[in-house]
C-alpha cells in the first residue's frame, strides 16, 4: 500500500510545470504519431491513387471519428473517475472505473465491426460518397472495419495509463502503431495493393498497439485490477459516461458535421467549376492537415487532465487552476505558427498529397486560407472541455464541447451556402471558431472565480 501511495503523490507535490511536461509531452508525442499515421494512409493514396483515393479515405473519416468518440467516451471518462477517487482517497472503488471502462472500449469495438460490415455500401452513400469515389471507399473501409476493436481499445487505453501514472508507456502504445507508415510504402508502392494496401497497413498497426496496451493492463500499477472490477455496473458507468461525454460528444460533433459536410460539398460542387469529387478530396487533406496541429491542443488538454483531476479531488485549487493556465497558454501559442503555416504555406502542403488539376489546388488552399482562418484562436475549446470535466463539471464540459461543432459549424454550413455557394461552407468555419473560442473564455473566466472562493474559503 505505502508504494501505490507514493506512486500518485507526484499530482498533488511536484511542480506543475514538470507534471504537464511529464503528461503532456508524452501524450502530445503519442497524438502526434497518430495522426501522422493517419494522415500515411492520404499521402500514400493520394500518389498511388489520385484524387479519388484521396475523396475515399474522407467518406470513410467518419467511422474513425465514432471510434475515436467511443474511445474517449471511455477512457477520458475511466481516467477522470479513477483519478478523482484516488486524490480523494476513495481507493477501494477507483479500480472499478478502469475495468469497466476495458470491458466497454472492447465489446463497443466489436460491436461497431459488426454494424459497420453489415451495412457498409448504405453508411458510404449516407456519409456523402459520389458514385465514382464508392467503389474505393468500400474497400478501403471493408478491411479498416476488423480493427475497429483494436483502435478503440488503444486510443482509450492510453488515458487510463496515463491515469496510472505512466504517460510514457501510454505514448508508446500510440507510437507502436506508426509501424503501418512502412507497411503503407510497401504494401501500396512496393506490392502495388492500393487502397487494400493502405487499409492493411492501417489493421495491422492497430493491432500491435492493442496488443502492447493490453500487455499494460494486465499489470496496472496502483491497483490490482481483479475480475469483479470488469463487471459492467450501472453507476459506475453513469460516472464514467458523465465525465467522458464532453470529449466523446465532441468526436461525435465532429462526424456529423463531417457527414453534412461532404453532402454539403458534393451537392454544391457539382453546381460549381470544381465538380462532385475535388472538394471532398480537398476537404479530407486539410481535415487530417489540421489534425496535426489539433493532436498538440489535444495532448495538452488530456496531459493536463491527471493533474487537474486529482488535485481537485484534493482540494489543491491553485494547482488545478495553474495546471490549465499552462496548458492554454502553450496551446496558443502553437495555434498562433499553425495559422501562419496555413496562410502562407497551403499549396505546398497540398502538394504533398499528389498532383491535381488547378481546380484541385485552387479549392484546396481556399479551403486552407478561409475555413482555417481563425486557427489561432481554436487551443481553448478543447483545453477547456477536458478542464471541466477533469474536474466533475460534466454537463459544462459537454456544452462546451457542442458549441463549435454543434451550435454553431453545423448551422452556419448549412446557411451560408445558400448565400455563397460552396464557398460558404468555407466561411462557416471562422465564424463557428470565434463565437465557441468567446463561450469558452467566459465559462472559464466564470468557473475560476468559483474556485478562488473554494480556495478562499479553505485559507
Amino acid at each position: 500500500m505505502t508504494q501505490k501511495k507514493q506512486m500518485t503523490n507526484p499530482l498533488g507535490t511536484d511542480r506543475i510545470s514538470t507534471l504537464v511536461a511529464r503528461f503532456a509531452v508524452p501524450s502530445i508525442i503519442a497524438m502526434l504519431v497518430s495522426a501522422v499515421y493517419n494522415i500515411a494512409d492520404q499521402l500514400f493514396i493520394g500518389n498511388a491513387v489520385g484524387t479519388l483515393g484521396n475523396a475515399a479515405t474522407n467518406i470513410a473519416f467518419p467511422l474513425s471519428m465514432l471510434c475515436t468518440s467511443l474511445a474517449l467516451l471511455f477512457g477520458i471518462g475511466g481516467a477522470a473517475s479513477f483519478n478523482l477517487h484516488m486524490g480523494a482517497g476513495r481507493k477501494e472503488e477507483a479500480p472499478y472505473y478502469i475495468g469497466n471502462s476495458i470491458t466497454m472500449l472492447l465489446s463497443l469495438g466489436f460491436l461497431l465491426l459488426l454494424i459497420t460490415e453489415l451495412f457498409l455500401n448504405p453508411l458510404l452513400v449516407l456519409f456523402g460518397s459520389p458514385a465514382d469515389v464508392l467503389p474505393l471507399a468500400e474497400q478501403y473501409v471493408r478491411v479498416t472495419a476488423v480493427g475497429f476493436p483494436f483502435l478503440i481499445l488503444t486510443i482509450g487505453s492510453g488515458h487510463l495509463i496515463r491515469a496510472d501514472g505512466s504517460p510514457k508507456m501510454a505514448m508508446f502504445v500510440t507510437v507502436s502503431g506508426a509501424v503501418n507508415i512502412v507497411l503503407d510504402a510497401l504494401f501500396v508502392f512496393g506490392f502495388q495493393w492500393g487502397m487494400y494496401g493502405a487499409a492493411w497497413a492501417t489493421v495491422i498497426g492497430q493491432i500491435i498497439s492493442a496488443a502492447i496496451a493490453i500487455r499494460y493492463l494486465m499489470h496496472y500499477r496502483t491497483v490490482t485490477l481483479e475480475k469483479q472490477y470488469f463487471i459492467p455496473s450501472g453507476k459506475v458507468l453513469a460516472q464514467i459516461c458523465s465525465l467522458g461525454m464532453s470529449s466523446g460528444i465532441n468526436q461525435i460533433a465532429m462526424m456529423i458535421v463531417q457527414i453534412v459536410m461532404n453532402n454539403l460539398l458534393k451537392h454544391y460542387g457539382a453546381q460549381s467549376v470544381y465538380g462532385e469529387s475535388i472538394p471532398i478530396a480537398c476537404a479530407g487533406i486539410v481535415m487530417k492537415v489540421n489534425q496535426l496541429y489539433f493532436s498538440i491542443i489535444i495532448g495538452l488538454s488530456q496531459g493536463s487532465q491527471p493533474i487537474e483531476s486529482f488535485n481537485y479531488g484534493a482540494k489543491q485549487y491553485k494547482r488545478v487552476k495553474d495546471a490549465f493556465l499552462l496548458a492554454a497558454s502553450v496551446g496558443a501559442v502553437v495555434s498562433i505558427i499553425s495559422f501562419l503555416l496555413f496562410q502562407l504555406f497551403p499549396r505546398q502542403i497540398l502538394g504533398l498529397f499528389g498532383s491535381g488539376s488547378e481546380e484541385y489546388f485552387e479549392f484546396g488552399v481556399n479551403y486552407f486560407r478561409a475555413f482555417l482562418f481563425f486557427t489561432w484562436l481554436n487551443f481553448l475549446q478543447p483545453i477547456s472541455s477536458t478542464f471541466f470535466s477533469s474536474i466533475g463539471k460534466a454537463y459544462k464540459g459537454t456544452f462546451l464541447s457542442l458549441t463549435r461543432q454543434i451550435l454553431f459549424l453545423l448551422p452556419l454550413i448549412v446557411a451560408l451556402p445558400h448565400f455563397f455557394g460552396i464557398m460558404g461552407v468555407l466561411y462557416a468555419g471562422p465564424i463557428a471558431d470565434l463565437l465557441s473560442f468567446a463561450v469558452g473564455l467566459s465559462m472559464v473566466i466564470v468557473e475560476f472565480k468559483h474556485i478562488n472562493k473554494l480556495e478562499a474559503e479553505l485559507a
